[in-house]
């Protein structure tokens, strides 16, 4: 009986512990989520359907994707997508599990040696880090950069851990691309949760996913990068979110 009540306990406090253990917020931040937009100056924005990605899986309150085209030079695309989801449920799949660099290898892509795979920017007078990456597929390159937010607060973590996984089965041709088997013995992974567990940040609940990404143009990754960090103020503004409790 007394073994029976101590299991009990057990399993209640695995249950309710991450309740105690994750904080909803980090004190020394803000709390202010990015709010898309669709009129940047000097470029024309054009709404997509969302692709046959892991990404249209996502159980997310909003999903927004679509181009901007540079009115002036039309060859300069920057292509975005947004993911957000107000409250957190253990059965549904996270934001963040599909990040590019599963979703985009699943899809086809290749990832290509490109440094640095990791950038910190300064956004409206916030820092944000974003994961940096560069896919191929039949002779198409793309820049991709992506990041997330938890509680309306940049992550004290970063999101690579479908980084190494991808790049070791795309290394020995796996058909089936990434697999279970392969992301359990990841010690990349296991790493960013280790590193989620001790930062004490909230695993589920208010997140939001957000990813931009432009054409190489004549191997010219310079501008590329450019592209990019010049569009992320126009496409992303910060929204103020009032906590109530």
């Amino acid at each position: 009986m007394r073994a029976l009540a101590l299991l009990t306990l057990l399993i209640a406090g695995v249950w309710v512990f991450p309740t105690f253990w994750y904080t909803r917020s980090d004190p020394t931040q803000s709390v202010q989520w990015l709010a898309e937009q669709t009129n940047a100056p000097g470029w024309k924005y054009e709404s997509v359907g969302i692709d046959k990605s892991a990404e249209r899986l996502l159980v997310a309150d909003r999903l927004v994707a679509g181009e901007f085209t540079r009115e002036a030079k039309p060859a300069d695309m920057v292509r975005v997508f947004g993911a957000r989801r107000t409250k957190g449920d253990s059965k549904e799949i996270g934001l963040f599990v599909h990040t590019p660099d599963r979703c985009w290898v699943e899809g086809g892509w290749n990832l290509a040696e490109t440094a640095p795979d990791f950038v910190e920017l300064t956004l409206h007078g916030r820092k944000v880090a974003f994961e940096r990456r560069l896919f191929e597929v039949q002779g198409r390159r793309e820049l991709v950069y992506f990041t997330g937010l938890v509680g309306g607060q940049t992550l004290p973590y970063r999101l690579d851990h479908n980084y190494s996984v991808s790049r070791r089965v795309l290394a020995t041709g796996e058909e089936d691309r990434v697999y279970k088997a392969n992301r359990w013995n990841d010690t990349l992974l296991w790493k960013r949760v280790l590193g989620a567990f001790l930062s004490r940040r909230p695993l589920l609940g208010s997140k939001q996913f957000l990813r931009i990404s432009t054409p190489i143009l004549g191997g010219d990754i310079v501008g590329a990068d450019h592209r990019i960090v010049e569009m992320l103020p126009r496409w992303l503004k910060p929204e103020e979110v009032v906590i109530t409790n």
